[in-house]
């Protein structure tokens, strides 16, 4: 019996579960994660507003394992070794014929003082923080921004900060506060949301000033301090300085801790090198999908559920292929398809090598929105 491990609980993981089995009744699946849990990352910008709570994101999945007859084995990966045939943990090795990493990346926390910021992304903890800290709040200033990798230009998530920031925007006007606070936008980048190109740019760029909300562009971060004396913190960059009484940020992203320690390849930016087959060359039967992995393809490429599940599809494919002694053949398309949610209305940024369309503001793509995660999520609740 062929034995096929996935390290992760996430986009890509669940969808590798349900192509395996689409193909394969027999193999035995083991999926090495913290908890049978999934997280619905998606909507965490909901949980601010009040929209969404965390149990409505958070998802046991044990019945989803047990309906795949996938074995769950708890534990957080330290090392892979034998060439990717043992999976080293905290709670013992797993040992595979087959492996697949889905574990996600994880956020570069090097910028002095990024501590004081919440990043969203993390969980529902984050979120459920944010919430609670701008309810908290009477007025002032918030700052909210993302940044990137240097070395792993893909490796980046802004999408999530521009719902904060409009959603954000919108909260505060239903509450009828906003006139109490003062928005602030800030990145190193000098055209936000460019890999959504350039129509969304600018309607990005349009919203942001409609709404009234102040800028900070094009400056590369370099601290964020804490002022004991007022309690509200300074976000320095190289083109300037400025004060704010909450920071929610969003940083580059690389490789998963244990990345370094599987003498896989890495990329410059710290990620697992794959190519397009989602193969990790040099190694057999050992493939990568999702916000682990850096794959070859066009400058814009996004790092998103969207993408991970795509990947999870074309590497089982391969998996399976390979185990019967089959070439890879199987390859992926890159299709960057988002709907940036504002809390009452939604505006759809797709793109693909073909195409890209922008589709302005409109109610119907937020509760599109709404509708998707309902649909995404039905199959894991059951």
């Amino acid at each position: 019996m062929q034995e096929i491990t996935i390290i992760g609980a996430g986009f890509a993981a669940l969808t590798a579960i349900k192509q395996i089995r689409k193909k394969d009744q027999k193999s035995k699946i083991t999926i090495i994660a913290p908890k049978a849990e999934f997280i619905y990352l998606p909507s965490l910008i909901w949980i601010p507003s009040g929209k969404r709570q965390g149990n409505d994101l958070r998802i046991n999945v044990s019945s989803f394992f047990k309906r795949n007859n996938v074995d769950f084995f708890a534990g957080t990966v330290t090392a892979i070794t034998n060439g990717g045939r043992t999976v080293i943990t905290d709670n013992g090795d797993v040992t595979n014929s087959a492996l697949l990493i889905a574990s996600g990346g994880r956020f570069i926390k090097k910028l002095p003082g990024i501590e004081h910021a919440i990043t969203i992304c993390e969980g529902i903890e984050a979120a459920e923080k944010m919430r609670d800290k701008i309810k908290a709040m009477d007025g002032g200033t918030i700052a909210l921004g993302f940044g990137g990798n240097p070395k792993e230009p893909s490796a980046m998530r802004g999408g999530p900060m521009f719902e904060l920031l409009f959603g954000l925007d919108t909260q505060l006007r239903q509450e009828k506060r906003r006139d109490k606070f003062n928005l602030i936008f800030f990145t190193p980048a000098k055209k936000p949301g460019a890999r959504l190109g350039d129509a969304a740019v600018k309607g990005i760029l349009s919203e942001i000033k409609k709404r009234n909300i102040n800028t900070h562009l094009g400056n590369k971060m370099k601290k964020f301090v804490l002022n004991k004396s007022t309690n509200n913190y300074t976000i320095t960059t190289e083109g300037g300085e400025f004060d704010t009484d909450l920071i929610i940020f969003m940083p580059g992203m690389t490789g998963p801790t244990f990345a370094t320690k599987t003498e896989m390849p890495l990329s410059p930016g710290g990620l697992i090198q794959s190519n397009m087959h989602c193969q990790v060359e040099g190694f057999e039967h050992v493939y990568v999908a999702g916000d682990a992995g850096s794959f070859p393809g066009p400058d814009w490429k996004p790092k998103q559920a969207h993408m991970a599940d795509l990947q999870a599809v074309a590497a089982i494919n391969n998996m399976l292929d390979g185990l019967q002694g089959k070439p890879a053949t199987h390859t992926f398309k890159y299709e960057l398809a988002c709907i940036i949610d504002s809390n009452n209305k939604g505006t759809l940024a797709f793109r693909n090598e073909k195409r890209t369309l922008v589709i302005p503001p409109c109610r119907i793509l937020h509760y599109a929105k709404k509708a998707f995660e309902w649909m995404y999520l039905r199959d894991y609740r059951k």
